[in-house]
């Protein structure tokens, strides 16, 4: 726990506990092992009011530099420890922020874990990560319960319809990502112009059919990439097939390998990279040279897209940008980042974060 997360219930609230070791050790200090180091404590060490350690442990900003590194080293010298439910109780805040993802596992929340994480550090404030594998069901149950526990929720690729996810909104400050429900504020990755620039490199290598590998029906970006690939294809007068839906795994890859080479297409794009790369492994065991015979495109670009075999074209998406701009947002709607100190974007309710394409060597010209 960092030195700003403590409590600020005020003095001789008892919320703190020190540590057996720090309480031998602290010379003059007096106190048993037993006994909680309070607020008070630190002040009458430090020679300051009991209000001002409170400040300067939870709002270092408000305080003197000097005086709140004072605080703080006495703070741990005392052995000082936070009580985050005592904080919650008394000041209505436990500075903490849910953020749940679909599934923990996938690479493609490696980066938005670590976005959230430390956007959230940087400001003092704790992160409570939920992976609600992929189910409605479960993302219903942790909203419902996680009032008590944080003070705001960032849900990513939510399996929730718009309704539902407004219903919770007005009861908890909330922020999404890769949804745009109405009234919501939202973080959106552009992956629909990816899909664009995807398509006319295709055309660009002789592909006149494209097949779409595509997600899971609940996926609000799924349906987003397939429109975006209908427009553009008709405006390139370019032939377009769905296969799906499939889960986003490695291991639904081989299924779509198999109906893509029954579908006879010369070019797929993936719903994701782990769809993808999946796919690639299949095609090879078949003896489906890629991109002699086929070529994929895959979406995310997460960890590991460069170092299959083949490497990945894939769609490069600003996954951490976009958890740090979610927080940003959700702070700002808790008023714990000052609404000037914001960008006029953050505060309109929805950020567009582009993509690009990362040509690499999954992709080819099409077979003659």
């Amino acid at each position: 726990m960092s030195d700003t997360d403590i409590d600020v219930s005020g003095a001789g609230s008892g919320f703190g506990t020190r540590s057996d070791a720090s309480a031998d050790t602290s010379a003059g200090a007096g106190f048993s092992a037993a006994r909680r180091v309070t607020i008070r404590d630190i002040a009458d060490a430090t020679g300051v009011a009991p209000s001002t350690v409170s400040r300067a442990l939870s709002l270092p900003d408000r305080v003197n530099h000097t005086t709140q590194e004072r605080i703080q080293r006495a703070a741990r010298e005392l052995g000082y420890v936070a009580n985050s439910q005592a904080r919650a109780l008394t000041s209505g805040r436990t500075r903490a922020v849910a953020v749940l993802v679909s599934d923990i596992t996938n690479p493609f929340y490696f980066d938005v874990i670590r976005g959230t994480q430390h956007q959230l550090a940087g400001a003092g404030w704790t992160q409570l990560l939920v992976d609600t594998e992929e189910s409605a069901d479960a993302e219903l149950a942790t909203l419902s319960s996680i009032g008590a526990k944080a003070d705001g929720v960032v849900l990513t690729a939510s399996r929730l319809s718009d309704a539902q996810i407004a219903r919770f909104a007005e009861r908890i400050p909330l922020v999404v990502v890769n949804r745009r429900p109405a009234g919501v504020p939202s973080v959106l990755i552009d992956t629909p112009g990816g899909v664009e620039q995807a398509v006319q490199h295709l055309v660009s290598l002789g592909h006149r059919d494209v097949l779409y590998v595509a997600g899971p029906d609940s996926s609000w970006s799924n349906e987003r990439r397939w429109k975006a690939l209908v427009r553009v294809a008709k405006r390139l007068g370019v032939r377009v097939a769905r296969i799906g839906p499939h889960a986003p795994f490695v291991d639904s890859g081989a299924a779509a390998a198999d109906a893509a080479v029954h579908a006879g297409a010369t070019a797929c794009i993936a719903f994701n990279d782990l769809i993808a790369i999946g796919m690639l492994a299949r095609l090879r065991e078949q003896g489906v040279r890629v991109p002699e015979d086929m070529s994929i495109v895959g979406c995310d670009d997460i960890f590991g897209a460069d170092f299959c075999n083949p490497p990945l074209t894939t769609m490069t998406s600003p996954i951490e940008r976009a958890g740090r701009v979610a927080i940003r947002m959700l702070l700002g709607r808790l008023g714990a980042i000052p609404a000037d100190e914001l960008p006029g974007e953050h505060m309109t309710g929805a950020v567009a974060l582009p993509t690009h394409l990362t040509v690499r060597e999954s992709t080819g010209p099409a077979p003659a």
